[in-house]
């Protein structure tokens, strides 16, 4: 089995190809650079390095969301033109979920956290059993709400949790101030979101019969864009 891993979810954009359980290449870029200059360049280098024969690969794993709008736009776009191309299927994979992920062999719960702007996170809590296999179980499903209520429900629940994403940065302070219960948060290498990662959980989620056609994936924003969520605008002449 081989699969294409995509994700452009946030601030990373990384590409990855993955084949019966071995992380073949990754490549992904924390920089300033718009996903749509660095996602096919590095798909690009990918298979010429690796011969990669396109007709080859099973499917193409993408994260599906929540994250960035633009993003997650690239990022599907180049999922289901590959799709398309390659007629092969798509594994939607729930960003969190493969951020969390990335934790596989903790015990403590793992919470990842996007800044979502306007005060609030993309976040969810999860826990990975340790079985080879396991994927992220939901404690609490992925949503967009404020740190304080993120917070809360993890002082409820009472368990040593673990943080990652690009919010740690941004919510840091506020969460040591806010939570009661022991906490840590991932190292560098290990904080933000990984094609490998999105790469390694769709192969699982293929087996399961996860999947969809190309022409019917589509991303999950989890809430409506900025021009949404301002109306059409007045103009005068």
């Amino acid at each position: 089995m081989k699969l294409i891993g995509i994700d452009s979810s946030g601030l990373v954009a990384g590409v990855a190809v993955w084949q019966d359980g071995v992380l073949l290449a990754e490549r992904l870029v924390n920089y300033k650079k718009t996903h749509s200059q660095t996602l096919l360049p590095m798909l690009a280098q990918i298979r010429e390095e690796l011969e990669l024969d396109l007709s080859a690969v099973d499917a193409v794993a993408v994260a599906s969301g929540p994250g960035s709008f633009t993003g997650l736009r690239i990022g599907s776009a180049t999922a289901k033109g590959l799709g398309f191309v390659m007629e092969c299927p798509i594994v939607e994979v729930p960003t969190l979920e493969g951020l969390a992920y990335r934790m596989w062999g903790t015990q403590s719960l793992i919470c990842p956290v996007m800044d979502a702007r306007r005060e609030q996170v993309y976040t969810g809590i999860y826990e990975l059993a340790p079985e080879e296999e396991a994927v992220p179980v939901p404690v609490w499903e992925q949503r967009a709400v404020s740190v304080t209520e993120a917070a809360e429900k993890l002082n409820a629940l009472g368990r040593e949790v673990l943080f990652l994403g690009d919010g740690v940065r941004v919510y840091r302070e506020k969460l040591d101030d806010l939570l009661q219960v022991p906490h840590g948060y991932a190292p560098a290498h290990l904080a933000l979101q990984s094609a490998g990662a999105v790469a390694s959980l769709g192969a699982i989620y293929l087996k399961q019969g996860r999947f969809v056609q190309a022409a019917d994936h589509a991303p999950e924003y989890l809430r409506s864009s900025q021009a949404e969520r301002s109306g059409p605008k007045d103009f005068e002449i």
